[in-house]
Order: C-alpha cells, then structure tokens, then sequence
C-alpha cells in the first residue's frame, strides 16, 4: 500500500486555486450588476458583466466536476495528528460543503436563467446564454416549457437559493481561510503547504486515516447544510402568485393579420429593366439601441428581383427575400435571442418578404417604394424612401426607414415596455447592381 501523498498534486493545487479566484470574484460581481442592471446609465455594463458571469459560473461548474474526478483517483494528505476529533470532522465537513457549493451555486444560476423570467424587474425576459461569446448553452430543457407563473415561481426560488448560497460560500471562505491561517502561524503543523508550493511543511505527526463513517458523515453534513441553506433561501423568498401575470397576454398588442403577399407580376413588355445585384457590395442592416447601447447589425443571406427604371415608374417592382437565420450582430448573447420564437423565429418563419409595385418620384435621384413587408405572421404595408442613381449602367441604391417592433410583435414578451430594446429598429439597405441586358 502506498504512502499517502505530503502536499496536493499540481493539477489539484491547480484546480483549487482557479475555482477560489473565480468564486471570489463572482461574488462581488454578482451584488454590483444585481442593482445596476436596473439603473439606466449602467444598465450596459451590467448586461455584459451579467453575460460574464454565467461564463464564469459555467466555468467553475466544469472545473469543480474536473476536480471530484481527480479527487476520486488521487488521494489527499493526512490532517495533522494533533487535530481534535471533532476538528478533523469540521474540516471533513467543510470541504464536502465547499463540493456542494461549487456544484449548487453555477446549477441554481443555470436554472434561474433558463426560466426566462427577470427577478429584478418580476416579468418574462429571455436572454440567452453564451459561453465566453464562444458558443451557445442551452436552457435547461423542461422549465422553458411550463407555464409564466411556474416559471416566475421557480426563478424567484432559484435567485433566492444563488443569493444565500452565495453568502454561506462568503461564510465559509472566512472560515476556510481562518482556519488555514491558525494551522500555518499557531499550531504551524504545515496545512497550508498541502496547498501552497514552496511552504516549509510542518514536523507535527500526522492523523490516522479516518474511519468510513467519519468520511461519509462529513461528507452527508456538508451536503446536508448546503441543502438546508438553499431550501430555506427558496421558502424565504417565494413569492405568492402575482395577479399581474395575466396582464403580460393583456398588454402585449396583437400581432397585425397576416395578408397574402402580392403576387408576383407576369413579365410584359412594359416591364422595367432588370438589374443584377452585386451581393458583395450590397447590405441590408439594422440598428436600434439594447441596455441603452446602440446597436448594429446585418442580414448576411438574401436575395432581390428588382425591375426598376426611372423613365417607367409604372413598370418597375421589386421583391426582396431575407433568411432571417443569417442576422448578425457580433454579440453571440444578442444573435441567439433574435433566433428565439419572439423575435425572429427563423424555425417557423425562415424568411421575410418585401415586395413592391407602387414607385414614386420625388424630385432628383430621390424616390420612394410603397409595398409590404411580411416577417413572421405579420405583414405591414411600408413606405421605402431611396435615392437612385446610375452610371455606365450600375446602379446604386440606398434607402432608410424605421420599422415599430410592437408592430411585427417582435420581443414583446421579455420586453414589450422597450425597456431593453428600443421600439423603433431602422432599416438601411445599400444596393449596387448591374443592368441586365434585356432580351430580345
């Protein structure tokens, strides 16, 4: 039989010291965004710090499940000898605590954030999660599913179970770290050193290994206080069913009715000329304003049969198609909520249409297309302002307009205030194309 080992392994002093420093900066972290995501000039800040620590939360629930592995292949050193019965049962204790923490505090975050619903602001608010901007993690796969007050119920519990979890993890810090500190400058037996390289390890004759039942029953006590704390946390701060629940249905405004798209025009030889879009040197992109930061993003896959020439107004018409998939923003958090079913819900409704056949001039290079624009189940007549001009047959077209997101029901469950997102998204689209030549 081997002798037991006089300090830690390296990969476990390793995994030790990167689950402390994460977990002692997430705590800070967690009070500070917690009142600043409510306040305006913070409120982008918060967002990304919140975004950062669920990755970090995430982080530290991988690591810990790396640690109980190697934990269970590799043994420990002995305590000192001179420890007292129920000192070498505390510290047993304490460290199945500390295992139970590192797993309670990232699982209770993980299935708080999977409710979709906002403690701070008591209302549905989905936001995904991304790892580092790295890629996504999914929700947990059954809360998404349940009804708004189960939902609401479950993440008040959940927030209330993180909090105190957090705060016994503070307790338990102070006590760790005091009680490292009375082994390293008053009984000087060496503890520290199991743990920090290049510590003198200490002369004090070591504990026997302790008894199967001593193990388990710390290990049971451990794990048993981190329940009691997160099931009193969650009694504490259960709120009663809110009657205003009902009024996120009642507030949120009816989706405009969906209407055929116009058909397309059959070609006659009054027909405008057509162009070939350059795609390279083409965008269709949006702007808008989230957590008080704007915003700016692009659609990277669409396609557009336009017919348009100045001198026949009457014969020009356009469609444009866009996979709703292809948005982009350069925030993963951002990209993957716009793929939720509230907002562009690209797995019922992969594409949006505009199609036009009312052009107007208004004097100069400027014009404007009146048309419909169908997103989800929505269709909503619009009006596109554009300037147009040509030369050596390629044409350059840029326009603007604004489009009201309660219109075309976009987000107006997690946010149908704007508190977030603003309502008005614009729309900017710049076109170069070629004229085709036309066919005899």
């Amino acid at each position: 039989m081997s002798a037991r080992p006089t300090r830690y392994s390296a990969i476990a002093i390793a995994l030790h010291w990167a689950i402390a420093l994460c977990i002692i900066a997430m705590i800070p972290m967690g009070i500070w965004m917690t009142g600043a995501i409510s306040e305006p000039g913070a409120q982008a800040l918060a967002y990304r710090v919140f975004q950062f620590h669920k990755s970090v939360g995430f982080l530290i629930l991988g690591l810990t499940a790396l640690r109980i592995v190697w934990r269970l292949a590799h043994p420990v050193p002995p305590l000192p000898g001179g420890m007292k019965r129920w000192e070498a049962f505390a510290a047993r204790a304490t460290h199945a605590a500390f295992y139970g923490l590192m797993l309670a505090l990232p699982l209770t975050g993980w299935l708080y954030v999977s409710t979709g619903w906002a403690v701070s602001a008591d209302r549905a608010l989905a936001v995904p999660t991304s790892w580092f901007g790295l890629f996504s993690i999914p929700h947990l796969p059954w809360i998404g599913e349940a009804s708004a007050s189960l939902r609401r119920t479950v993440a008040f519990q959940a927030m209330g179970a993180h909090s105190m979890l957090a705060w016994a993890a503070v307790a338990l810090i102070a006590l760790h770290v005091g009680a490292a500190l009375k082994h390293q400058f008053i009984q000087r037996d060496g503890v520290l050193a199991h743990m920090v390289p290049g510590l003198p390890q200490g002369d004090a004759p070591t504990a026997p290994p302790p008894d199967a039942w001593e193990r388990w029953l710390g290990r049971c006590a451990g794990l048993c206080l981190v329940l009691i704390i997160a099931q009193a946390a969650a009694i504490a701060v259960t709120p009663a069913p809110a009657p205003q629940l009902t009024t996120v249905a009642q507030t949120r405004p009816a989706p405009v009715a969906m209407q055929p798209a116009a058909p397309r025009q059959p070609a006659t030889g009054n027909q405008a000329a057509a162009w070939s879009v350059d795609y390279g040197a083409s965008r269709i992109a949006f702007t808008g304003t989230h957590s008080g930061d704007g915003f700016t993003g692009r659609f990277e896959r669409w396609e557009g049969d336009i017919r348009f020439d100045p001198e026949n107004l009457a014969g020009s018409r356009a469609t444009v198609l866009v996979q709703v998939d292809s948005a982009r923003t350069g925030d993963s958090t951002q990209e993957n909520a716009l793929e939720g079913e509230e907002w562009l819900d690209p797995k019922g409704h992969p594409v949006a249409r505009f199609e036009s056949g009312a052009f107007r001039g208004l004097g100069g290079d400027r014009y404007e297309a009146t048309g419909t624009l169908t997103l989800k189940n929505a269709s909503l007549p619009v009006v596109l302002p554009f300037t147009f001009s040509e030369r050596d047959g390629v044409a350059t077209v840029k326009g603007n307009l604004k489009l009201d997101r309660r219109a075309l029901d976009l987000g107006m469950q997690s946010d149908s205030g704007g508190d977030w997102v603003s309502m008005d998204i614009g729309v900017a689209i710049e076109v170069t194309a070629k004229r085709m030549a036309s066919r005899s």
